[in-house]
């Protein structure tokens, strides 16, 4: 398993976007912004069980997750994702604190089902970091 340097555990401690790259059945990828969070070993996000994500990584769990900071300083993380339902309502809350300094997340819909995705990072490409 790969391991970021603080630098770049850095980048997921923040505020900052992420645009995690999925794969559909045909093979294709599929990108989608997501809220991030490290917890001193994993990269993980979450979602909501039936949503395009969910049925990709279900299917094939290998994913890549990237954050731009400035133009040139950016990291990419690959991965296979682990889904679990523990927790999963307490980390979006989490991440809404996080991105949007708020304590619940305000966008839950009647029956949704939240599911954290936690990745074991195999390779980390990124650039604008001292060695």
């Amino acid at each position: 398993m790969a391991a970021l340097t603080p630098a770049q555990a850095e980048l997921f401690q923040e505020a900052n976007y992420a645009v995690l790259t999925t794969l559909r059945a045909d093979g294709s990828p599929h990108n989608t912004v997501v809220w991030v969070e490290w917890d001193g070993s994993n990269v993980s996000f979450n979602t909501v069980i039936g949503r395009a994500k969910h049925r990709h990584l279900e299917r094939d769990p290998r994913v890549t997750v990237t954050i731009v900071k400035e133009p040139y300083k950016w990291i990419s993380v690959s991965g296979r994702g682990a889904l679990s339902t523990d927790g999963a309502n307490d980390q979006i809350d989490r991440l809404a604190k996080k991105y949007l300094g708020e304590e619940k997340y305000p966008w839950s819909a009647e029956g949704d089902v939240r599911i954290g995705v936690t990745l074991a990072i195999d390779k980390i490409d990124a650039f604008g970091f001292d060695a």
